[in-house]
């Protein structure tokens, strides 16, 4: 497993693995890694004859009041992690190599970032967008797996790959889930044990709901109603609890196919986001 920090010697390994007609899978992280990123890696290795893994705590995607500095950083154990699944590059650029002094080009997908996550971090998707963008120009991977958890997330890079003609194919991977239903989530670090009980909640409340939309006149309403009963039930503070389309993420307001049920709620200071299709 190769680990390579510099910019042009990223790019010029992609160039010589893509004339040899090997084909790159890429998996962008930001480090701290659990169950669920080595679940992408694994992905990846199934897909291509190359594995690409970068850690880059993207300084961009983070509001004035969230957690950059405190962000976990563990690369000798993320690499650690890495090394028995058939890695073959390990991307590890500086902040000042990404951004350079004078940087002032960013993407922002304007439609698809607006509400959920984006109303309440102004500014987050812009700097995915910016950073996945720059990323897939040095690595030129012909496919990029992300997990279904972030599921605007991975809604906003679709649409930028469409919208900017980027000739790679999109993975969405399933979310991989602890024991005890919670999303995985580098974040989950940050729960006390009375926190992570709270949080049982969210998965809880999204199985409810999938039972009771397949009853005759469960409107999208009255599944989020539940939805917002059961967290606040259970101690968390709730953000949003949203009915979109699962393609689109355009609101849905009556049944039909396809509906995504996206939530954020906050159990003490962190902040948990999760989702599932109804149908």
């Amino acid at each position: 497993m190769r680990v390579i920090r510099s910019l042009p010697a990223m790019q010029a390994w992609s160039v010589r693995e893509r004339r040899a007609g090997r084909r790159i899978a890429f998996v962008p992280t930001m480090g701290a890694l659990h169950a669920g990123h080595l679940s992408l890696v694994r992905r990846a290795r199934s897909i291509a004859d190359r594995v690409v893994v970068s850690i880059f705590v993207n300084p961009l995607q983070f509001g004035p009041k969230e957690d950059f500095r405190r962000y976990p950083r563990v690369p000798l154990k993320d690499m650690t992690l890495l090394r028995p699944l058939g890695v073959d590059v390990v991307f590890l650029p500086a902040a000042r190599a990404i951004y350079p002094d004078g940087f002032q080009t960013h993407v922002e997908v304007e439609q698809v970032s607006r509400g959920l996550c984006g109303a309440s971090r102004p500014g987050h998707f812009r700097g995915v967008a910016t950073v996945v963008a720059k990323l897939f120009n040095l690595v030129q991977p012909d496919a990029a797996i992300f997990g279904r958890k972030d599921f605007q997330q991975v809604k906003v890079i679709e649409r930028m790959v469409r919208d900017l003609g980027f000739p790679v194919r999109i993975v969405e991977a399933a979310t991989v889930r602890d024991r005890d239903g919670v999303a995985l989530s580098s974040r989950n670090a940050y729960l006390t044990p009375d926190e992570r009980v709270r949080a049982r909640a969210i998965p809880q409340a999204l199985r409810e709901a999938r039972a009771v939309s397949r009853r005759k006149g469960a409107s999208p309403a009255r599944v989020r109603a539940l939805v917002r009963r059961r967290l606040a039930e259970a101690g968390l503070k709730v953000e949003y609890v949203e009915t979109r389309s699962a393609r689109t993420l355009e609101p849905v307001h009556r049944r039909e196919r396809g509906v995504a049920l996206l939530v954020a709620a906050g159990a003490g200071g962190t902040r948990l986001i999760d989702n599932t299709v109804l149908d």
